[in-house]
Order: C-alpha cells, then structure tokens, then sequence
C-alpha cells in the first residue's frame, strides 16, 4: 500500500510578497489584476472572505473589496522560493513530483516512518527556512492526498488511512470530487445525491449511460480509486495546467481572464519543468457546463497569450453551453517530428 504526501503551500505568490512585506500583515492582498485589464493571479485568505479568486478580473476584486491591495507580480522571487522548497521535498526522498511552483506529490512507501510524521517535518523545515505555511494531505493514493491537502488549510494536515477510506468516500460531498462543480453538485442533489455514497448506488454502466465516458471516471472516483504512481523523472510528451470554476462562465471576458491567469502560470511551469524543451503544439481544452469536452491547437513554436486566446475563441464556438473548465497547453516536439510551418490549425474532438 502506497503512503503518499501531497504538499501544497497556501496561497504561495501572495504569502511570499506578505512576508516581504510585512505592514501588510492582517489586510487582503492580491498579486495581478491591478492594471485596468487585469487579472487576479492569486490572493490571500483575507481577500478570499471577500468573494475575491484568481482568475477574477482585477476590477470586480475591486468592487468586492474596495480596500484590497494589489501587488505585482514576481514570477523570479516564486521560482526562488519553489526551489528551496523543492531541495526540502528531495532531502526526504527521490521520488518527488512537482505539479506547479507550489504544490507537489511525495511518495514515501520506503521510508520506514509514519508519513504523518514526515509531513509534519517537512511543513516545520519549510517554515523555518522560508518562513511560509504549507498545508498536506497523506492519504494511500493521489487523489485522496490531494483532497485530504485542502481539508485542514491553512498551515495544516490530515490523513485518510487505508481502513478509512470506504467511510470517508461514503460521507463525502460529491462536490469534492474533481470535475463536479457547484451547477453539476446542484443538479445531483435535484436527484437526491448529495454524497459519493449516494453515488456508489449506481452501476458504472449506468454512471457511463448518463455521463458518457465521464461516467467511468465517476465510479473510480466517488470509491477513492486511483492507481497513478508518483513520477519523478517523467518525460513529459506535453505540459498543461487546468482550471475548474466554482461558477460557470457566461461571458467572453470571464473566460479570457481566466485564460490569461492559466498562460501565465503554463508559462512558469515550462520554466520551471521544461526549459530544455522545445515547443511544438498549442492547445487549449474546454469542458462545458454539459460536460462535453473539446480541444483546439494549432502547430505553434513560440505561442503567446494571443495565440491561446484565439485558441479560446475557435473552442468556445463549439458549444452555447457556459464553461465549467478551462486549460492550457503545450507539445513537445519529438524525434519524429518536424515541424513544417510556424502555425497550422487543427481541428481536434
């Protein structure tokens, strides 16, 4: 059985510029969104009691929170950050695997040592070297790590144990699992599934009859399955990031706010990931409020936050439907590969 940690720090950029700034201690700080067309990156939890997220344009934070301070942001100073917290990760074993500049999965099965424990001291060490909180979830699979993460935040942990996991999985909201927004999560509870329990009433054949392939996903998940294995030294065939909204968006500018926020942070993580790569393919993925899915990229060697945007522009065509998800995306070229023009448009699903 494996023990898994997912480490994830809280709210990253905003506590980095918090510490650097500490006459802001106590006050709501988002970092971005300040310009005129501006975008939240991220914010802290005292601007979140205010309805303000990222992705939200910079001034309807503003009419959220009059009083919030906007700071700009520092990608240098993060990646800084992110690597000292990395060497932390590694000090406790090799098999580490970085999801962004502030989260990231461990897998500690060799180790002979509870993994409560081993979180416990890694969120000690991190404190003390960089004086920033991070909260962790150790749990046997990924899934329930990462779940178990967000349980306790901030500057917490918790753990699901292997016993645990058919009692936590029944009582569980279906909201909490990946993919089910609150539109999804009402629509459930029109039908009287409010928990995953109530969820493991169905078959998968009749969970795949009305969710198509989702369905499948479905089962796995409401269950607390997942069989993914941590991968250090994965050799990535493409990177992307994504984004499931708490509410749906309805208009052009929420989903290219939203876009604009998910560029910058893909452009980060192939920094941080992928430096020695070279790009071949753009792509953006949409999952509408129907949960119909569709991808648009186009060959593409250096794309910008303009080429995404188009990208938006062509997918969000397919559908009148809002939009629950968003992502963005890159290719990497491979031996085989050639490209033959800078940009050449694809059509996909």
């Amino acid at each position: 059985m494996r023990k898994i940690i997912h480490l994830d720090m809280d709210c990253f950029y905003a506590a980095v510029e918090m510490r650097e700034r500490p006459e802001l201690a106590g006050q709501p700080v988002a970092v971005g969104g300040g310009a005129r067309r501006g975008v939240v990156t991220t914010c802290n939890y005292e601007a979140r009691k205010f309805g303000v997220h990222s992705a939200m344009p910079g001034f309807q934070a503003k009419e959220r929170c009059p009083q919030l301070v906007f700071l700009p942001v520092r990608f240098d100073l993060y990646r800084a950050e992110s690597a000292k917290i990395r060497r932390i990760l590694r000090d406790v074993t090799p098999l580490v695997e970085p999801l962004s500049l502030d989260e990231a999965y461990l897998d500690v099965s060799g180790l002979d040592r509870y993994a409560w424990d081993i979180a416990k001291e890694i969120r000690k060490r991190i404190f003390e070297e960089t004086r920033l909180t991070a909260s962790a979830g150790i749990a046997p699979n990924k899934m329930l790590a990462k779940i178990a993460s967000d349980w306790r935040k901030p500057n917490g942990q918790f753990a699901i144990t292997p016993d645990q996991i058919e009692a936590f999985m029944r009582d569980l909201p279906v909201r909490k699992i990946w993919g089910v927004g609150p539109k999804s999560a009402e629509k459930f509870n029109q039908r009287g599934i409010q928990t995953c329990g109530d969820l493991q009433q169905f078959t998968q054949a009749e969970l795949v009859q009305q969710h198509g392939k989702w369905g499948s996903e479905l089962y796995r998940l409401c269950r607390g399955k997942d069989d993914r294995p941590v991968e250090p030294n994965q050799v990535r065939k493409s990177l992307s990031n994504e984004s499931t909204f708490s509410d749906n968006l309805t208009t052009l500018e929420e989903c290219q706010a939203a876009m604009e926020v998910l560029v910058k942070e893909l452009e980060e993580d192939l920094r941080v990931k992928a430096s020695d790569r070279h790009v071949y393919k753009a792509f953006v993925k949409v999952k509408f409020a129907d949960f119909t899915r569709t991808t648009r990229e186009c060959i593409c060697e250096k794309p910008s936050l303009e080429t995404y945007q188009t990208l938006l522009l062509e997918a969000r065509k397919r559908s009148p439907q809002p939009i629950r998800l968003l992502g963005s995306g890159v290719r990497f070229v491979e031996d085989r590969v050639t490209p033959s023009s800078p940009q050449q448009w694809l059509e996909l699903e």
